[in-house]
């Protein structure tokens, strides 16, 4: 078996171009939706999609990153929030008033008949800036804007983490396979062992015990069948949980179990990649740099502040021989809390705690994805040599139970030999699996440590 493949796509890739998929697999557009019959979650569709397929489709339906990119939008809406501070507001206000008398008071011949009425209209603009705060809007627009940064880092982190969830699903998945199969297998050796047993015991050269110890062992294949069909459905539904795709839709693996591609990097070039790459190490400086805003904002509470504003203001009587009559005002305002029992400082003290924190959190999060990497590149070398090793001891155990068999047909072996070489054939085919799939993890474990596809 080569050891080598060709490299798979890179994530940017995948994330922009776009994979078909099955059409039927698409969630219900509406997020609320509660099913309420039996049929609407009775598993109809089952659909083989390839690795490549349930990225796209996670990438399409995932509820946690729809929740993220729906964060980052709201984040947008709050820096330009922040920055409509540094434009002034104009206010306009307008009324239309009629007044009278004598409505209901009694005279001669005018009872109910309204004298002296008059209509008059207001109006008033207002135009107001604050000139300087103390550096308090400044403040407030670059940590809306540090925020949009973490928000925009999160999605990068959590389509990243995505992706080795994805991964690592879809490998659980192909393992229940392979274990379905490798167990049916043992199931038709077992089945085998026992037609065996039964004919040389029929032919009196064979013993009962024989044939029992060959039952004993179909039964327990049956067992580890039944529990293996069982582990596999749960793989499945694991992975459509993870995709978000229709109630009524089940996923199987399309992909064959082989290596998923190879590592070039040395380890040292790899950590210098993660701490280069990783969206956490960003979001601790961007955290960082989030609570010295805020310090800032807190101290600028008392400090003095400067506003000015002007009115102009408009006024008419409709009912009168005069014009209408307008004026206007300039004003400028200073404002300084010159003692609020020590509450801004306090705050300040807090966001440099807040400061002190994120520099901790940047410090244990580097050490945490250096781990994260070496871990990775040792997983991924010792099953690199693992399955070379499955390969070769997976060829010796079919020749081994072909070698038993034959030695138990012409009576010169045991059962017990038989028995023995499928065990070892089981688990020698498992141990390739395993190997196999534990090698495409490691891949996409030091891939995710370096938030980065293949090196290049």
């Amino acid at each position: 078996m080569p050891l080598a493949s060709p490299k798979p796509p890179n994530l940017t890739d995948i994330l922009s171009e776009r994979t078909p998929v099955p059409s039927k697999l698409n969630p219900s557009p509406n997020p609320l939706q509660f099913p309420t019959k039996p049929e609407e979650v009775r598993l109809e569709a089952t659909e083989a999609i390839s690795l490549q397929q349930a990225l796209e489709l996670a990438r399409r339906n995932n509820r946690q990153l729809q929740v993220a990119l729906l964060t980052l939008e709201r984040s947008r809406a709050n820096v330009r929030e922040a920055q409509a501070e540094e434009y002034p507001t104009l206010n306009i206000r307008g009324g239309l008033n009629n007044a009278g008398s004598n409505v209901f008071s009694y005279e001669s011949n005018n009872f109910g008949s309204s004298t002296g009425s008059s209509t008059a209209l207001r109006g008033t603009a207002q135009l107001s800036y604050n000139v300087y705060t103390a550096g308090a809007r400044t403040a407030r627009v670059r940590a809306a804007e540090e925020q949009l940064r973490f928000d925009q880092l999160d999605v990068e982190r959590l389509t990243e983490q995505l992706r080795l969830d994805v991964s690592n699903d879809y490998y659980d998945l192909q393992q229940a396979d392979e274990q379905v199969r490798i167990n049916r297998a043992a199931v038709t050796n077992a089945e085998a062992s026992l037609r065996d047993a039964q004919a040389l015991e029929q032919a009196g050269v064979g013993t009962r015990f024989d044939v029992l110890r060959s039952q004993v062992q179909l039964a327990n294949a049956n067992q580890n069948l039944t529990n293996a069909l069982s582990q596999q459905q749960v793989s499945r539904r694991q992975l459509v949980n993870r995709l978000s795709l229709s109630q009524v839709a089940n996923a199987i693996a399309s992909d064959p179990v082989e290596i998923a591609g190879v590592w070039d990097l040395p380890l040292e070039d790899s950590i210098i990649q993660a701490f280069q790459n990783r969206a956490e190490l960003q979001q601790d400086l961007v955290q960082r740099n989030i609570s010295e805003q805020n310090r800032r904002l807190a101290l600028a509470s008392i400090k003095p502040t400067v506003a000015v504003s002007s009115n102009y203001n408009i006024s008419d009587t409709f009912n009168d021989d005069e014009s209408f009559g307008d004026d206007y005002s300039l004003g400028a305002n200073v404002t300084w809390n010159l003692y609020d029992g020590g509450a801004a400082k306090a705050r300040a003290r807090a966001q440099s705690a807040n400061i002190a924190i994120a520099e901790t959190s940047f410090a244990d999060t580097r050490n945490q994805v250096r781990f994260e990497v070496e871990q990775a590149y040792s997983s991924l070398q010792s099953n690199l040599a693992n399955i070379q090793t499955a390969s070769v001891a997976l060829e010796q155990a079919r020749e081994a139970l072909r070698l038993a068999r034959l030695r138990f047909q012409a009576g010169v072996g045991t059962q017990t030999d038989v028995i023995s070489a499928e065990n070892d054939l089981t688990q020698a085919e498992g141990n390739r699996v395993t190997a196999v799939l534990d090698y495409n993890r490691a891949l996409a474990s030091l891939t995710r440590a370096i938030s980065n596809d293949q090196p290049r």
